[in-house]
């Protein structure tokens, strides 16, 4: 009988969607409104969405900033903690943890792509050795669009692989304030970076073109995108090494909320809302519109990790499990959109008011499938390695 309800409730287990045990309610709040914003993007750019959303949709790009900025500072934050837990940086454990948690589910996704062009929302795909190495986003073609949003995960690969270097590096030397020299270095050298390509590339060409260049050049390149993983890492590095600074910041999470808001009210001004119009091509916006971004977003966190703040006080179920499925929603969102507003609307000819909720529902759904048949699974892969070695130390 115990045998049956371990049984019972390990497969109840296995279908829950969300763990509450270690989860920061606002840090939720701010995934599930990342993935929300992005899906809202790509659903208006390709077929619109309705027009109640239709301001909210244009700014939706700039989600991929916040998800840069969470990354930059979880990914900083469990680095910094090993440090001081063991006094080093455990690079395979790392480097493993991150293996399982990404790569499976985004092969599945890059099977599925080059298995059925009938996924497919862009105009083909580029090679398959480009998303294999992630650097799909050097040099991107801009005709060839289908699941491009994955220029996005080879910026993160890029962070993964180099970060925990740097952070070695400047340990080792015993110079922790060198990796702020660093760090502002790094992000001084990227608006320099995007400086030099609106001057050569960006201004001398026109409209439509202009644009174009000002994407492929700038928008997606690694070395032109770190603004916010930075700032993701500096909030990290200021909760870690800088308590006084950190308790000055929380309790002053309402007002950290009210200066985002501001921000994000001037980037939005600065962009136009969308990324894809010619004011991002203007000089001020392309070399600096994502240090704004960034900024907005690192004060958002800020807010979010606060007990004060109206963002961390509460807890919303659906949030939550849209926070958990952010990753494999991210990855699948296009290809269902696509297939909602072809295959089915030519079953059925639905208008945008009933294909967008259907879109919606679908997108969700697929998530759901893909973190259950594959990112789950490795996931709890990655927990029992993770246990059988804190076991293994234990015992040393």
């Amino acid at each position: 009988m115990k045998t049956w309800m371990r049984h019972i409730f390990g497969i109840k287990t296995y279908f829950t969607i969300t763990d509450d045990r270690h989860r920061l309610h606002g840090l939720d709040h701010l995934r599930a409104a990342a993935i929300a914003m992005v899906v809202l993007f790509h659903y208006d750019y390709y077929y619109g969405v309705p027009e109640w959303l239709a301001y909210a949709s244009r700014f939706g790009w700039s989600g991929v900033d916040l998800f840069f900025v969470l990354s930059g500072y979880l990914i900083a934050d469990k680095l910094y903690r090993g440090i001081e837990a063991d006094g080093k940086i455990d690079f395979n454990g790392f480097y493993l943890n991150r293996f399982l948690r990404i790569i499976p589910a985004y092969l599945a996704v890059v099977v599925l792509y080059f298995t059925f062009p009938d996924l497919y929302e862009g105009r083909g795909l580029q090679p398959i050795w480009k998303f294999l190495t992630f650097t799909q986003n050097i040099s991107i073609d801009m005709h060839k669009n289908t699941f491009s949003h994955a220029w996005s995960l080879c910026v993160e690969e890029h962070f993964y692989l180099f970060f925990p270097m740097l952070i070695y590096l400047t340990f080792s030397i015993r110079r922790p304030n060198m990796a702020v020299f660093l760090f502002v270095l790094v992000a001084v050298s990227g608006i320099i970076i995007r400086y030099v390509i609106w001057d050569m590339r960006v201004a001398p060409a026109y409209e439509r073109m202009r644009l174009m260049i000002a994407l492929r050049e700038i928008y997606y390149p690694t070395y032109t995108r770190l603004d916010g993983l930075l700032v993701g890492v500096a909030i990290a590095s200021i909760f870690n090494y800088r308590p006084m600074l950190r308790d000055r910041l929380v309790k002053a999470g309402n007002l950290m909320l009210a200066l985002s808001i501001m921000l994000l009210g001037v980037a939005y001004i600065l962009f136009d809302g969308s990324l894809v119009s010619q004011r991002f091509t203007s000089l001020t916006t392309a070399v600096l519109g994502f240090n704004i971004i960034s900024i907005a977003y690192g004060l958002l966190v800020i807010a979010a990790m606060s007990p004060r703040c109206i963002l961390s006080q509460y807890r919303i179920k659906p949030v939550a499990i849209l926070a958990t499925l952010a990753y494999p929603i991210y990855l699948t969102h296009k290809m269902i959109n696509h297939l909602v507003n072809t295959q089915l609307q030519a079953l059925l000819d639905l208008d945008v008011h009933q294909l967008f909720p259907i879109s919606l529902a679908g997108v969700t759904i697929c998530g759901y499938a893909l973190h259950l048949s594959v990112e789950k699974p490795f996931l709890i892969l990655r927990d029992k390695l993770n246990r059988a070695k804190c076991n293994m130390s234990g015992n040393i």
